[in-house]
């Protein structure tokens, strides 16, 4: 389709715009996290990578950064489990309920988070269940699912089936088939949506502060309290900082193998 100059123009600053609303203030706050004031003041008035070293020695936020990632990891392998299964199950096999059992897999990503994070919360005390690391991991589990799911049922789709009945045909069963020509096709997909489940648990708050007991604090969390602290204000920045780049890169690695 040819587009005229004035609407190339009108795009190009459109996609400027958007691009700088979205990522103007990451920037702002990785500079201040080398500001040596302890103020959001800007512009910084020097620079300094004191802030780097104190957070670097913060032991509160080396724990909460070591549970978030325990959490992210453990939550992403039960994820590309049941993801897997569930697009197995929905894309191969034709069944009463299969759209509504559809729907319900992928409504958790749909519904705010504040009203999963409450009926997960009531779920887990009508059941007497301790809040914890445990109760954290099905918590984020239950929306990363979408994400493992979305992918794989999408390569699925675009593999064709004939791959798999040559492999039969050949002599081959059911886990020779799925070793030798399913899972290396699927394989990227697999990889992508464990990426993505690790960045969005890693990320989440709204539902971890309604499902974590009071020994168990995430990043996100770690940062939300000591947001309100004068003092702790440049470790934040470090923190906030390293929480951005530690997440652009599986959503990067991710966007890279779904190509």
């Amino acid at each position: 389709m040819h587009l005229s100059r004035f609407s190339r123009t009108v795009l190009r600053l459109a996609a400027f715009l958007g691009m700088a609303f979205l990522y103007l203030p990451l920037v702002v706050v990785a500079v201040l996290s080398f500001d040596r004031s302890k103020s959001f003041s800007w512009p910084p008035t020097r620079f300094t990578v004191h802030w780097w070293r104190l957070a670097w020695h913060n032991q509160g936020a080396r724990d909460a950064l070591l549970l978030s990632v325990r959490l992210a990891l453990s939550a992403a392998v039960i994820a590309l489990v049941l993801g897997t299964l569930l697009a197995f199950a929905l894309q191969r096999f034709r069944f009463f309920g299969q759209s509504v059992l559809s729907f319900i897999v992928v409504l958790p990503i749909a519904l705010p988070g504040i009203v999963t994070g409450i009926a997960m919360n009531a779920g887990f005390r009508q059941l007497s269940v301790h809040l914890g690391f445990r109760t954290l991991v099905v918590a984020h589990a239950t929306f990363c699912v979408v994400l493992v799911y979305n992918n794989v049922i999408a390569r699925l789709r675009r593999m064709s089936p004939n791959l798999e009945e040559a492999s039969a045909d050949l002599g081959a069963d059911t886990f020779q088939t799925f070793r030798h020509v399913t899972f290396p096709l699927m394989r990227s997909a697999l990889l992508a949506g464990g990426l993505l489940a690790v960045a969005l648990s890693f990320d989440e708050i709204v539902v971890t502060t309604f499902t974590s007991g009071i020994s168990t604090k995430t990043l996100p969390q770690w940062i939300f309290e000591n947001l309100a602290r004068p003092n702790q204000l440049p470790i934040v920045n470090v923190v906030a900082t390293a929480v951005v780049l530690l997440s652009i890169i599986p959503v990067w690695w991710a966007q890279r193998l779904t190509r």
